[in-house]
């Protein structure tokens, strides 16, 4: 077979010779498919099919469609008549096993089109297959990007260690997630891992809810409360929007961090835990600790090591890769077959700027999964149509967005070490600390400044 022409397997009939002609002049090889082993060997890489089915429907042609779809990664592609298109069964047929169908009589021209949009969409769909996000051997998160890459590897040294960790991030960026595969890669990973929404708890109530309470300690105890610090024992203890942590419980929080023992609410006895610490929140905290509503000390012991989530959109080409996985895993939810994403659909996503972060990017896949009308989703079941071909209104705005991302994504592999970060963009500190000013990304002055007021050795 020559190297240069791509496998094109085709069931039905005898096909037109001038057909077969100009698929070849298209580097296509066409291949009759007689048997699903004979097809597994010629499959190195996903392959184009071209399903016959202008003479009606043979049950022994599905049967091998269903077969080899089994066995190698083929892009279907069927050939229709007016008259078979009518039938209700062909067109179960197509929605089931095709990617696209083309009616005849129409130019070869249209046919190698259809052709080379299925497999190229195959393609995409093999190249960004979704892991399993339990996977302990990897780091869990999904993504291949620079910024995702570099959040791998700090979760692989902060599960090494057993000190607290800092998770920061916007909303919808994966806090909870991270916390959970850095708990999965670590030595506490056999253990439990207990979550707490410090905002989801009122706050009256939060302090019982983590520390637990003794029968009697207040109206309506009416028996022992185990709190979810205690039941971490020996495991995780994940503590997410910490930022929304009222006074009272951060003064309690500080002394079970510096003591690593806890008394229930209206007990008399101290209580050894062990837990690792990993806390969490979507919140400015360098305005937070200056403006006096979160400890500093408090916040200096929880980040010994800090983990920075990185926001959607400066993750690239991981935005198709997490779309493709919110189609895989949510696809069930609706009988039509969905085939992938339109190129439309493809462009949005890359020009939107995803406020919501993944969290609003799996929301939109979702709906768009049940709302969907076609075989491919389009920006318009995304409802991003007006990202299609949005661009800047000046080349000011261009070169200020590009800038923008650039620097985020400096900053974030950098940890945001500014000097760091502006040696990596090739321009000088205070140049870059101009332009962020200018751009509105916060620094990490403030809280610098408050971390050097403290002295790491005071426990109050």
């Amino acid at each position: 077979m020559d190297s240069a022409h791509r496998t094109l397997l085709y069931i039905g009939g005898k096909p037109n010779e001038s057909l077969l002609r100009h698929l070849s002049d298209c580097a296509w090889l066409v291949v009759p498919a007689m048997g699903h082993h004979a097809a597994a060997k010629l499959a190195r890489a996903p392959m184009a099919g071209l399903l016959d089915l202008t003479d009606g429907l043979h049950e022994d042609r599905i049967a091998r469609v269903e077969q080899l779809s089994r066995s190698v990664p083929v892009a279907w592609v069927a050939l229709v008549s007016q008259e078979t298109l009518e039938r209700k069964a062909v067109r179960n047929v197509i929605a089931t096993h095709c990617f696209d169908f083309v009616m005849l009589p129409t130019s070869h021209e249209q046919i190698v089109s259809a052709i080379e949009q299925a497999i190229g969409m195959e393609v995409l769909r093999s190249e960004v297959e979704p892991r399993e996000l339990d996977d302990t051997s990897s780091s869990g998160v999904i993504g291949s990007s620079d910024a995702m890459l570099e959040l791998q590897r700090t979760i692989r040294k902060v599960a090494a260690t057993d000190a607290t960790v800092f998770i920061s991030g916007e909303s919808g960026t994966g806090k909870e997630l991270t916390a959970q595969t850095i708990h999965a890669q670590s030595a506490r990973r056999d253990l439990p891992f207990v979550a707490v929404n410090c905002g989801a708890v009122p706050p009256d109530l939060l302090h019982s809810e983590l520390f637990g309470y003794e029968r009697g300690a207040f109206t309506g105890a009416t028996q022992r409360k185990i709190g979810q610090v205690e039941q971490a024992h020996g495991g995780t203890l994940f503590l997410d929007e910490i930022g929304d942590l009222p006074h009272e419980s951060q003064a309690a929080l500080l002394r079970f961090i510096q003591q690593r023992k806890i008394e229930r609410l209206g007990g008399l006895d101290a209580i050894d835990v062990n837990v690792r610490v990993i806390t969490a929140t979507h919140q400015d905290m360098q305005a937070a600790v200056a403006e006096g509503r979160f400890r500093p000390d408090l916040f200096f012991r929880l980040c010994v090591l800090e983990v920075r989530e990185p926001p959607l959109r400066v993750r690239g080409k991981d935005i198709t890769e997490l779309a493709m996985h919110a189609l895989e895993r949510f696809k069930d939810e609706r009988a039509r077959k969905i085939h992938g994403f339109a190129p439309d659909a493809i462009a949005a996503m890359h020009n939107y700027a995803w406020p919501g972060n993944v969290r609003e990017l799996i929301n939109r896949v979702r709906r768009a999964i049940v709302l969907s009308e076609g075989k491919l989703i389009t920006a318009d079941d995304l409802e991003l149509a007006e990202h299609v071909l949005l661009a800047p209104n000046s080349l000011r705005e261009a070169r200020a967005s590009a800038e923008r991302r650039a620097i985020e994504v400096a900053l974030f592999v950098h940890k945001g070490r500014v000097v760091d970060a502006a040696r990596s963009l090739g321009v000088s500190r205070v140049h870059l600390h101009r332009l962020m000013q200018e751009l509105g990304i916060p620094t990490r002055t403030a809280l610098d400044e408050a971390h050097d007021s403290i002295d790491p050795g005071d426990d109050e």
